[in-house]
């Protein structure tokens, strides 16, 4: 019997409905984010974000807590990315390898669109650090990409790996991107070459996973 793991199974294929819900909430979140980035948080209402993003006010609140809720389908979109890029990885190879790859290559910027989402990332952490609820919008959707994380890592690292070492390598990927993205923020630095994004996340992805134990890849003793 082989003792490659099963492929990742495909996500469900979302409704019709399911997915104009996305995609006005995904309309909401770059209009809260535009209005962020021009005016700040305290600048900006929900109302002025509704108005935006074309909708009606009812429905921003169908879909949002408040104005700061309101950008985390923007913020949690990378998350998505790179957990996809990592699920696609060839079973073999070895975890740290994969995690390496898949959080350089969701923050690479081949062209300029996604420039532009990084440096929209850098003015919504500059406006989360006099703004609480924006932070803990920030925090949630790190802390429920982590979780969505373990079971990625877990496939990869095939079933001799332990529990507890899955989950803190999800948990060391997860802070490398979030730790890498916040300290870019803070400086001026470009979205490509030395002091990236890119370059600084594989560098806390090295430090944090230094100290641990390899995981096993599939097939592997």
């Amino acid at each position: 019997m082989s003792s490659q793991p099963p492929p990742a199974p495909e996500p469900p294929a979302l409704s019709l409905t399911e997915r104009r819900k996305a995609a006005t909430q995904l309309d909401i979140a770059r209009a809260a984010a535009e209005l962020f980035t021009a005016y700040g948080p305290d600048g900006t209402t929900a109302e002025d974000i509704a108005r935006r993003a074309g909708v009606a006010l009812r429905t921003f609140y169908r879909y949002f807590r408040n104005k700061q809720d309101a950008v985390g389908p923007l913020l949690a979109a990378g998350g998505d990315r790179w957990r996809a890029l990592l699920a696609a990885t060839e079973p073999g190879t070895a975890v740290p390898e994969a995690l390496e790859k898949a959080v350089e290559a969701a923050l690479s910027v081949p062209d300029e669109h996604a420039a532009e989402g990084l440096e929209q990332t850098r003015a919504l952490l500059r406006a989360a650090v006099d703004d609480p609820a924006l932070r803990a919008v920030w925090y949630r959707v790190h802390q429920e990409s982590e979780e969505r994380l373990i079971p990625v890592v877990a496939r990869l690292a095939g079933p001799a790996a332990d529990s507890l070492e899955a989950r803190l390598a999800a948990a060391a990927a997860t802070d490398a991107i979030r730790v890498a993205l916040e300290t870019w923020a803070e400086t001026d630095a470009a979205t490509r070459g030395p002091g990236s994004p890119a370059e600084l996340a594989v560098r806390c992805l090295r430090q944090l996973m230094g100290g641990m134990r390899p995981l096993l890849a599939p097939g592997k003793n």
